[in-house]
């Protein structure tokens, strides 16, 4: 690890954290490509630049979370399905699937084509939630169930969570940004799950390394998150989903020829 890899992997996860292409398997993809060890430390710090993406959240929705309680209560009840089913099956899908390239890759391909055919067929009711406050629980809980299908490597938490809420029946912007929200809890209790392993794995001398991840991370989540808002108002997922499916078979290609 070095300043560069610390700046090439804070950017990575600040993109790929909340665009539907799974930033886990962007991580180990550079990782792989990069050379880097997958060490304590570099445990350490994968959750440092994850805790600058949720900072960007934060930022960018602190009256959500702070001012409107019923948008706080319908991230809460998201959340409990996420937080049940992870508890279960993260240490037994951490053990035998994270950091499996393959896996990952046909996730990232299935997971594209299945966009794919969603936004083909998909069309939006006049009748779509258009607030989040306005989200029934049981379809907050659904929601979240949806977004605990990440929990396999390569399906994008982001993706999961925004098909997952269109097939309920909201606009696609009120489900996207519901999908920010809903990350910060998600993320902060994966965080603090591996933080309780990983923690003290780094020395004074790589503490820069965090640092600067951490900033890069931050700084361009902003950005993405600015971006899919602009994005979605024109366009529906298949470039995601066409990115995907690309970035997987030129990579199978290259990985396992």
């Amino acid at each position: 690890m070095n300043l560069i890899t610390a700046v090439i992997f804070g950017i990575v996860e600040g993109i790929t954290e909340f665009l539907p292409i799974s930033s886990t398997a962007h991580l180990d993809l550079a990782r792989e490509i990069l050379k880097v060890t997958s060490t304590d430390f570099f445990k350490s710090f994968q959750i440092a630049i994850q805790l600058g993406a949720i900072l960007s959240v934060v930022v960018l929705y602190w009256k959500s979370f702070l001012l409107k309680f019923s948008v706080f209560k319908k991230i809460l009840a998201a959340f409990i399905p996420t937080a049940l089913i992870g508890l279960i099956l993260y240490k037994p899908l951490k053990s035998f699937l994270l950091g499996n390239i393959t896996i990952e890759l046909w996730s990232l391909a299935v997971g594209g084509l299945f966009i794919i055919i969603f936004e083909i067929f998909y069309r939006q009711k006049e009748t779509a939630i258009d607030d989040i406050g306005s989200i029934p629980y049981p379809k907050a809980f659904l929601i979240g169930i949806f977004q605990s299908i990440a929990i396999i490597p390569g399906v994008s938490r982001s993706a999961a969570t925004i098909i997952g809420g269109l097939i309920l029946g909201l606009k696609r912007k009120t489900i996207v940004e519901f999908s920010f929200l809903l990350a910060v809890p998600t993320m902060l209790a994966a965080t603090v799950l591996d933080l309780a392993k990983s923690a003290g794995s780094f020395n004074s001398g790589q503490l820069i390394y965090l640092v600067v991840g951490f900033v890069v991370s931050f700084i361009t989540a902003l950005f993405a998150i600015k971006f899919l808002l602009y994005f979605i108002k024109n366009h529906n997922f298949i470039p995601f989903a066409i990115y995907r499916i690309a970035l997987a078979l030129l990579l199978m290609i290259f990985m396992f020829r």
